[in-house]
């Protein structure tokens, strides 16, 4: 069980990593240079959002990674209820984060991230079943939206 945690974790620091770090490159570089950083090293998509826009992106991406993080901790204690709540509460498909998706003009970012929170919510209804192996089976589909999206899209 620990291996297992120890895995999930270095798989969340691995895409925090990625995006941060191509993101403090482009913070540190001048705006010419900056698309031409874009197209040459990080040919993922810009999403072209105001900077007050991209912060709130980021704070939303943020908690969805502190939420993955606290149910893997609570899967590890077995407590399936509490990881079940947070499931569905931070990554479930709220009506706040159905706004949120449908205010995005690409179609395909779009899809992703209401497929992501469906999967939040499916999380939190294989984890109501107490099955470990289900409940990581569904944390994976749900990771998997989060290293799909950030292979594709950048702020």
């Amino acid at each position: 069980m620990r291996i297992l945690i120890m895995l999930i974790s270095i798989l969340l620091f691995a895409v925090l990593s990625i995006n941060s770090s191509a993101e403090d490159k482009a913070h540190r570089m001048d705006e010419g240079s900056q698309h031409k950083m874009h197209s040459v090293e990080d040919g993922r998509i810009s999403l072209g959002l105001s900077p007050a826009m991209k912060q709130h992106q980021l704070a939303n991406m943020r908690s969805h990674v502190e939420a993955v993080q606290s149910i893997i901790g609570l899967l590890s204690e077995g407590a399936f209820d509490k990881a079940s709540h947070i499931a569905y509460s931070k990554l479930g498909l709220t009506e706040e984060m159905k706004k949120m998706c449908n205010s995005f003009e690409n179609e395909t970012f779009k899809n992703l991230g209401l497929a992501f929170h469906k999967s939040g919510d499916a999380l939190g209804n294989t984890l109501k079943t107490k099955d470990l192996t289900k409940s990581l089976g569904a944390l994976n589909t749900t990771m998997t939206y989060c290293v799909q999206c950030h292979a594709t899209f950048r702020q």
